[in-house]
């Protein structure tokens, strides 16, 4: 079956990494998904960059730098706090009066209006951030094994964890585009604070359960990248008037 029309799917990344946790995706994606993984300052490419700390200032610096991108057919996605970040950046772009996207992704994240400050770790602490990179799983070992690459992920979780601190929900309208999110079944995001993104909805919203931890999406991530791309496709064919609306889903 043909792909529909070209799509541009942003993609945010989740704390404490960059937007190369994105790239082999573009070997697994079909042709009509353009893949735009965002890297943020002070990680990857920009290691060179100062950390942006706080939320709100995160998500104007990705709504300014990312104006090219977020024209004609386009999604976002995010993954942890990179759903958040999605999440403001919808929020943003429609106070300004900008494009929105088709469709909003959001992966491995509590609702923005069910977050829960507790299960951050002391940004500070770096016992406490290896503690939690431990149980988060997705992190390689020779991370670990590296006084180098520990002291430059360590950074770089602290900052990102300072961002999703500062982040304080206010009641919004519904978002006026389809809502797709993805969750796994162990992680420890407790199920009810991941279908509270129903109540963010405003027309379409599917939540889709695989079998896997916080990093579902690279345990299990063919079926993942199918379910993706398949919501993707609905998405742009229209198809998600009525149907979908409400409707839970399990994949994988």
């Amino acid at each position: 079956m043909a792909g529909p029309a070209r799509v541009s799917l942003l993609c945010l990344p989740c704390a404490g990494a960059s937007a190369t946790m994105y790239l082999r995706w573009r070997h697994q994606l079909p042709r009509w998904i353009e893949l735009v993984p965002v890297e943020l300052p002070g990680r990857g490419m920009r290691m060179g960059e100062r950390f942006v700390e706080t939320y709100d200032a995160q998500v104007a610096r990705i709504c300014a730098e990312r104006t090219n991108a977020m024209h004609g057919s386009f999604a976002i996605f995010g993954h942890s706090m990179g759903a958040l970040l999605a999440y403001g950046v919808v929020q943003r772009l429609r106070a300004l009066g900008r494009p929105l996207p088709l469709v909003l992704f959001a992966s491995g994240s509590s609702a923005p209006s069910r977050r829960d400050p507790s299960r951050l770790p002391n940004t500070h602490d770096d016992a406490a951030l290896i503690a939690d990179l431990r149980k988060q799983g997705g992190t390689p070992e020779e991370v670990f094994a590296s006084a180098e690459l520990m002291r430059i992920t360590l950074d770089t979780l602290g900052a990102d964890y300072r961002v999703c601190q500062s982040f304080e929900y206010t009641a919004d309208a519904p978002l006026p585009m389809p809502l797709h999110v993805f969750a796994g079944r162990q992680d420890d995001i407790d199920a009810a604070r991941i279908e509270a993104w129903s109540a963010h909805a405003g027309g379409a919203f599917t939540l889709d359960w695989f079998d896997g931890g916080h990093f579902f999406i690279r345990q299990h991530e063919a079926a993942f990248l199918a379910a993706l791309t398949r919501r993707l496709g609905q998405a742009m064919a229209g198809r998600h008037q009525g149907s979908l609306h409400g409707h839970r889903l399990d994949a994988a």
